[in-house]
């Protein structure tokens, strides 16, 4: 199939993980790609985050799949660093048809213990950063009256959590920016959505601190976090999910098989949201 043939699509928090699989998955199907990743690690975040290196090997693999592409390192906290790479994407091929607010970070605290810096980056990086981006390609997209933006939200932008408020209030409020923005950019034939994806097995998760934290105790291993996993799953067999069923998801949404699609939240979860819902620590009292 070749449903992006002769699109351009930007994708932040390219280096590894979803924006990994996003890339190589819209380059298998004729799209040119712009990438950018902060490729720096943050004292606030315990696992370490994508590095230059692993930026160059995504740069790789979408040349290897026979398509273009570009990259900078660029700070999604930072306007003008975006601003700057969207540049260099309509410098380097003429248009972008396609903006994948991917880049996020995770990190876990109780409510009251959260320092003013730990909330500041999760803020900062899970939901100013999408309103960055969007800012970064909008003017763009509105003077060729064409465009499709994906954000990346969460399941834990439609629930809560326990011990990291700071990224479920991002996360919802990702809900809300791509709501607001569907509104005002369908005029101008511009559509927006975002995916709610469940845990996917990345280093976001996949490091000793997710295990310790889906598993529910300090030294869990890697074995033990797969097998807590399934607690969140409703589909037969499911574990962590793999990347690429959060990249094919969004092909779908950024394709003309979702043209008339806008405004949606679509969950890729294994049927998590699904589920009644349980109390996985209850007090018994007496």
């Amino acid at each position: 199939m070749n449903r992006l043939e002769g699109k351009v699509a930007f994708i932040t928090g390219g280096a590894r993980g979803q924006g990994r699989e996003i890339a190589t998955k819209f380059a298998s199907e004729g799209a040119d790609i712009i990438l950018c990743d902060m490729c720096a690690d943050l004292p606030t975040v315990a696992y370490p985050l994508g590095t230059k290196e692993d930026l160059n090997e995504t740069v790789r693999l979408v040349e290897a799949e026979g398509r273009k592409c570009v990259s900078a390192i660029a700070d999604v906290r930072d306007q003008a660093s975006l601003d700057a790479v969207v540049d260099l994407g309509i410098e380097s091929f003429g248009h972008i048809d396609i903006a994948i607010a991917n880049a996020g970070i995770v990190d876990f605290a109780p409510i009251w213990e959260i320092t003013e810096q730990e909330w500041a980056d999760q803020i900062d990086i899970n939901l100013s950063g999408v309103w960055r981006t969007i800012k970064a390609v909008a003017p763009h997209m509105i003077s060729r009256l064409s465009g499709s933006m994906v954000l990346t939200s969460s399941n834990n932008g439609a629930e809560g959590g326990v011990n990291y408020a700071h990224y479920i209030a991002a996360k919802h409020g990702v809900i809300g920016l791509m709501r607001s923005a569907a509104l005002e950019l369908g005029p101008h034939n511009i559509r927006v959505n975002a995916v709610l994806p469940g845990p996917c097995d990345t280093i976001m998760n996949n490091n000793p601190v997710g295990w310790a934290r889906i598993a529910g105790k300090d030294g869990a291993t890697r074995e033990e976090y797969l097998d807590s996993v399934r607690n969140w799953q409703l589909l037969r067999g499911r574990t962590a999910m793999h990347p690429k069923a959060i990249a094919n998801a969004m092909i779908w949404l950024v394709s003309d098989e979702a043209s008339e699609v806008t405004g949606i939240e679509l969950p890729v979860d294994t049927g998590h949201l699904a589920l009644p819902g349980m109390n996985p620590a209850p007090i018994v009292e007496g």
